[in-house]
Formats: structure tokens, sequence, C-alpha cells
């Protein structure tokens, strides 16, 4: 069973958060807040209707900053009124298809925005520990399926991953030019969860489609991607962040599902569709995508550095996500169901709730 944050530990610190109107940030502003963290955010208006961040009121838990990463100015002034002992910088571009859209903005949020902000934090917090959460999709990927090592060669076949992957060589240059403080890079694999809008996601798609009493289309239903639940990756973050602050050597750590945790896009999608009534999918293939086929990250290291493991694996991760879902599209009250299930995880009865 998994190690939970500390509430010991994050008590009162005060932490700086890039990201936090997005789909993970939102839900790490939250469950810091209910840690009794003094949570400063950093990041630009959310960029779907919906989003979790205003569906939860989450502005009101933290001290909410609007600002943009590729402004050194802002940033500096975030960092200057943060005065943060901790740092989780999430905010980024962090979608493929949108990046082949847009590949100049992918790459100026992704590495132009992270070396602003570590520029800021050595010139105005350097005591600060700081974790970089960059992606799995780091690795350079020959689709063989085979489990991603923290030691495996980067790359990126699109401008999201290469961004990426330029981000996790950016944070290892700074580490080693400007020793001191802690700093570390963290790689998740395809999150879940509810409050997930976003454009091109598996879930928020078969949500929509659900929504609409129309099928969900899949580009490509026999991929493979390491599923994991929101609050399972957070948990793993803010372990690593507990670990890097206790003095451990930690530079970079993979934060993935155990095995059966690595399904087809396929069987996510019936079993999300199922749960939600929805009425299936259907494939439209996308002709030269460059999505990798197959995905999967070996998190051996975490488990073994930080005594984290996934208590949402599979279909218990998949449950938890239709259940936000079927509490919106009911109309509940969004904040109370996303405290509850943070309580839950946090109840050391995680595996049993429904």
């Amino acid at each position: 069973m998994s190690r939970l944050p500390d509430p010991a530990f994050w008590a009162g610190k005060r932490v700086l958060l890039t990201g936090q109107t997005g789909f993970k940030g939102s839900w790490a502003a939250l469950w810091l807040a209910q840690l009794g963290a003094e949570v400063h955010g950093l990041a630009q208006l959310p960029e779907t209707e919906p989003n979790h961040f205003d569906l939860a009121g989450i502005g009101s838990e933290m001290d909410n900053r609007i600002a943009d990463l590729c402004v050194p100015e802002e940033v500096e002034d975030a960092v200057i009124a943060a005065k943060p002992d901790i740092v989780l910088h999430m905010a980024a571009q962090a979608l493929v298809r949108r990046s082949l859209r847009e590949p100049v903005e992918t790459w100026k949020t992704n590495v132009s925005g992270t070396a602003n902000l570590l520029f800021a934090l050595r010139a105005h917090a350097p005591e600060a520990t700081v974790l970089v959460v960059t992606s799995d999709k780091v690795y350079r990927n020959d689709d063989t399926g085979r489990p991603f090592t923290e030691n495996d060669p980067l790359g990126g076949k699109d401008p999201y991953s290469a961004s990426k992957a330029a981000c996790e060589i950016l944070v290892g240059s700074w580490r080693a030019s400007f020793p001191g403080a802690p700093l570390a890079t963290v790689r998740a694999g395809n999150v879940i969860g509810g409050g997930d809008f976003s454009e091109n996601r598996i879930v928020p798609d078969i949500v929509r489609a659900v929504r609409d009493g129309e099928e969900v289309i899949l580009r490509h239903p026999e991929a493979t991607r390491p599923w994991q639940h929101v609050l399972d990756c957070l948990c793993g973050y803010f372990l690593h962040l507990e670990a890097l602050a206790a003095g451990q050597d930690l530079p970079a750590l993979n934060i993935g599902p155990s095995p059966e945790g690595v399904t087809t896009v396929a069987e996510a999608a019936e079993t999300i569709s199922g749960l939600l009534g929805g009425a299936g999918w259907r494939h439209e293939p996308v002709p030269g995508s460059v999505e990798a086929r197959m995905l999967a990250l070996d998190s051996t290291l975490a488990r073994r550095s930080l005594g984290w493991s996934d208590w949402l694996p599979g279909r218990a991760g998949l449950e938890w996500t239709a259940e936000w879902y079927r509490a919106w599209l009911k109309d509940k009250a969004m904040a109370a169901v996303s405290r509850a299930q943070i309580e839950a995880y946090m109840s050391d009865t995680a595996e049993t709730c429904d």
C-alpha cells in the first residue's frame, strides 16, 4: 500500500504551483489546500468551459495569480509575491495534436517558460525545493512497448514530446550549472480523472459523446497507454517533493501505473463509456499520425525510493473517473464531489470507495 502525503510536512508551507487552472493543476491546488499548504498559483485563465478549476471553486482556496510564463516580468512578480518554500511546476502546453498546430507556442511555453521560472527562482527563492513536471513522452519511443526507465534516451517525434525532452535537458543543465537547493523532474503517464475537458483527450471525448448521445471517435483504438488516476499521480509528485526537501537525491522519477493500468485505448473507452451509459465507439484513423502506438513506464525507482504505489490501478481509476463525471452530468455540486474524492483517497480506503 502506498504512502500518503504527510500533512505535517505540508501544513503552513508556501507552495508556488504553476498551472493551477489546468486539469492536474486544479486537483493539485485543491489537495495542497486540504493538506494545509499556503498555495500561490501562476497560470493563464482556464482554457476550457467548463473546467475543474471553476467547478470546484478552487480560486477561493489559494492566491490565484493569472500570468504568462513567457513574460519574464510576470513570472518574477509571482515568485517575489509567493516567497515559496516549495515549487511544483505543472504549467505547460500539454496536448500533442495542438502542438502540431502551434509548435512555436508549445516550445515557448514548455521550454522558455520553464527557463523564466528557474531564473526567477534563482534570483528570489534560491532555497526553494523545485519539481518540474514533464511527461512519459520524453523518451525516444521505438513502439516496442518496453517500459521506459529513467536512464533511457530522450527523444520526441512531435513538438510537445520534443519540447518536454528539451525541458528535461534544461533542468539537468540548470542543476549542474547552479547547484544548491533541490531541483528535479518527474515523468507521468496518461492521467485520467474527473474535471478534464480538454480537446482530443480520450476521457473528455467520451464524456462529450455520452452527453450528446453519440459514439466516441477513436483515432488509435489499438494504441496502449499507461492510464493513471490523477490522485495517484499527484500523490507521487507530493511524495517526491517531500523526499527532495528531506535531502534524497532523486533528480528524475517516473510516476506510472502498475501493469494492469496499461491497456488499449479501446479497452479504456469501452469501460468508461459503459460506466456512463454511452453508445460505444467507432474508429476514424488519422493518416500520417505521429502519436505513439505503444507507451509504458517503469516506475520501480519511485516505488522503491518513495514508498509510492498506485491505489487506483486499472478499472478502479476508470471507476473513480466515471463517478466524477456521472455527478457532473447530474448537475451535482462538483466542489463537494472533488473534495470528497480527495478525502476518500486520504482515508486509507481508496480501494473500496464507490
